[in-house]
C-alpha cells in the first residue's frame, strides 16, 4: 500500500529567502491516494512580525502565535510525519521553498524535489486555460467551500485531499473487494470517505443452483479450477 503526505503551509509573506517564515504547517496522510485519519497540524511562532497584508490572507497576527513553538522545536515532528514518502501540495514549489528555508536555518537538508507532486500542475494539465486555484477546483468538483473564509493550512489540506482524489481518480482505485461473513461472496466496499453504504448482494439458493448447472455444461470451466 503506497503512502504519501499532502501538506500546506501558511506564512508571513511570499519571500522565504528574504526572511518570510512559516507560521502554520498541516499534513494529511494518504494511502493509495486516499486520506486516512492520520494528520499533523502545528502553529509556529515566526520570530518576526506578520505584515498586515499577510494577516488579511490567513487571518493570523503575531499575537495569535504568542507561546507557540518555534520551527526548530517542531521540525523533527514534521520530518517524522512526512517520512520519505511523496509530498503533495497545491503550487508545491511555494511550500517546498518555505520548508527548505526553514530546514536550512537549523542545518537540515532540503526536501528532495523527486518527492514533489504539484496538484496545480495536475489541474493545469487536465483543465488547460481554466482557473485552477484551490477554490476554483473545489467549485468545479462540487466540494463544499462554506468553511473557507480565510486561508487555513489544515482546512486547505482537507479540501485539497478531496480535490486530489478527483484529479487522480482515487475513488475508483479505492474500491475494494472483501468477503462476506461466510467467506464466499465478494462484497464491494468504498475505501474513500463519504456516505457510501456497503450493500452485500447474496444470491439465493435457486440462483446458485442455476449457476452451478450452467457451469456444469461448460467444457473445463475456469470456475472449477
Amino acid at each position: 500500500m503506497s503512502r504519501s503526505v499532502l501538506f500546506d503551509t501558511e506564512t508571513t509573506g511570499l519571500e522565504p529567502l528574504k526572511g518570510d517564515r512559516v507560521i502554520e504547517f498541516a499534513g494529511i496522510e494518504l494511502l493509495n491516494d486516499l486520506p486516512t485519519d492520520r494528520f499533523l497540524h502545528v502553529m509556529i511562532h515566526p520570530e518576526r512580525d506578520i505584515p498586515p497584508e499577510a494577516s488579511r490572507v490567513h487571518g493570523m497576527t503575531l499575537a495569535d502565535l504568542e507561546g507557540k513553538p518555534k520551527f526548530a522545536e517542531v521540525a523533527q515532528q514534521i520530518l517524522d510525519f512526512i517520512g520519505n514518502d511523496p509530498l503533495i501540495a497545491h503550487n508545491a514549489p511555494f511550500d517546498f521553498g518555505f520548508m527548505d528555508a526553514e530546514f536550512a536555518r537549523i542545518g537540515k537538508p532540503k526536501l528532495d524535489r523527486a518527492r514533489m507532486v504539484d496538484t496545480l500542475m495536475l489541474a493545469k494539465d487536465r483543465f488547460p486555460g481554466m482557473p485552477n486555484s484551490l477554490d476554483a477546483l473545489c467549485r468545479r468538483f462540487d466540494i463544499d467551500l462554506s468553511a473557507r473564509t480565510t486561508h487555513n493550512a489544515l482546512l486547505d489540506c482537507k479540501l485539497l485531499a478531496e480535490v486530489y482524489v478527483e484529479l487522480t481518480g482515487g475513488r475508483q482505485r479505492g474500491l475494494e473487494l472483501a468477503d462476506d461473513d461466510q467467506g464466499s461472496v465478494p462484497v464491494v466496499h468504498y475505501a474513500a470517505t463519504g456516505t457510501h453504504t456497503p450493500r452485500p448482494i447474496t444470491p439465493s439458493a435457486e440462483a446458485l443452483a442455476a449457476h452451478a448447472a450452467f457451469v456444469g455444461k461448460l467444457k473445463e470451466p475456469l470456475w472449477n479450477g
